[in-house]
């Protein structure tokens, strides 16, 4: 608390007390004129937390606030680079990028930061080094306006996510990290937080399919106009042909996978984190339009009939129903799924081919 005191550089220091059962309470007792205390009997979760030291903070008038978690992992002596990061772009977010890759660094810990990272690009197309770092400066006008609705660990994703869509930049700065594994305490709970996590990744992808995704490419086309915008991201002159290739390839597998309905609702996430050329990419997915399927359908049962044992073979379009496909499911799901890594081999390779003789 000492060091706290001596980076805070007279600013005030907001200490959220949600329920400790240890002596916190009366170690606080000996800073009280030197902090502002927040003190619930009841434990109610890190986001509840952090939502109340927010308001006091908007409520003291302030411009941005520092959180910092009090399990010792962070450092003060960091709280500098922050300010200097915040000054150079204000009002934009500031997190501290953890080494996760150290040797003292748990392994959960490391996955559970990847795993975070990779929804977070999927939900908002950015790329972020540790999305989980509880080491931030957020600008406090652009929260004031959010009406958060998580309480438990899985805030830090729902205010970090909806500022990103609200067009915040988020910057990250180096830091330093420690893990005691003797005096660090968590209460991170590993089956209810992760489910809780999940459930709302799974409205964050969902909102940002239908919604924010959509509203930011609408945003961009109008900015620069359709043809403008189809033009450089079809073209991009600084792209490889390889990466090209790669793009056709993935959209022919999407658009014949046997995953109707969902083609290009696991496909545009995955061609955003990819980075692929999302015009190419959907030219190609776009294989599987109304005059094909019928086509694609009846070639996926019959490529299927070749590598399972119980197939049943179909002479003609006629013979090919609903009801034969029922029949054998089996056959038509592998069936299309090989057919769909063959024509996406075959688009890569022709692709990259005519890339490499005619493209100058």
């Amino acid at each position: 608390m000492e060091s706290l005191l001596l980076f805070s550089g007279g600013q005030d220091i907001i200490v959220v007390n949600d329920g400790s059962t240890d002596r916190t309470p009366y170690l606080l007792l000996d800073y009280r004129r030197r902090l502002t205390v927040i003190d619930y009997v009841l434990n109610n979760g890190k986001g509840h937390a952090l939502r109340a030291g927010f308001k006091k903070a908007i409520a003291m008038g302030y411009d941005n606030a520092i959180t910092i978690d009090s399990d010792g992992q962070h450092l003060v002596s960091d709280i500098p680079l922050f300010l200097e990061a915040a000054a150079k772009n204000p009002g934009a977010v500031i997190m501290g990028s953890r080494d996760m890759e150290q040797e003292d660094v748990p392994g959960k810990s490391s996955f559970g930061n990847k795993f975070s990272n990779f929804w977070f690009k999927v939900e908002t197309g950015i790329s972020l080094p540790d999305t989980q770092t509880g080491f931030r400066l957020y600008p406090l006008a652009e929260i004031a306006k959010m009406k958060l609705y998580t309480t438990k660990f899985e805030t830090e994703i729902e205010v970090l996510v909806r500022l990103a869509w609200r067009d915040v930049p988020i910057i990250p700065v180096d830091i330093h990290v420690i893990y005691d594994k003797e005096e660090r305490v968590t209460h991170f709970r590993p089956f209810k937080d992760f489910a809780r996590i999940s459930v709302l990744n799974t409205v964050l992808v969902t909102l940002a399919l239908l919604y924010f995704l959509p509203r930011k490419l609408i945003r961009e086309v109008k900015k620069k106009g359709l043809w403008k915008t189809i033009k450089e991201e079809a073209v991009k002159a600084e792209e490889s042909n390889l990466s090209k290739a790669k793009s056709i390839g993935f959209g022919f597998f999407m658009g014949i996978v046997p995953i109707w309905g969902f083609q290009l609702l696991i496909g545009i996430p995955l061609s955003i984190y990819f980075k692929m050329n999302k015009v190419l990419f959907l030219a190609a997915a776009n294989i599987s339009i109304p005059p094909f399927i019928p086509l694609i359908i009846y070639c996926s049962y019959k490529f299927g009939g070749l590598f399972y044992k119980n197939s049943v073979q179909l002479a003609s379009f006629e013979n090919l129903t609903l009801q034969s496909i029922h029949v054998n499911f089996v056959q038509y799901f592998i069936g299309g799924t090989l057919l769909a890594v063959v024509a996406g081999l075959i688009g890569f390779l022709l692709t990259y081919l005519l890339l490499v003789i005619f493209r100058k």
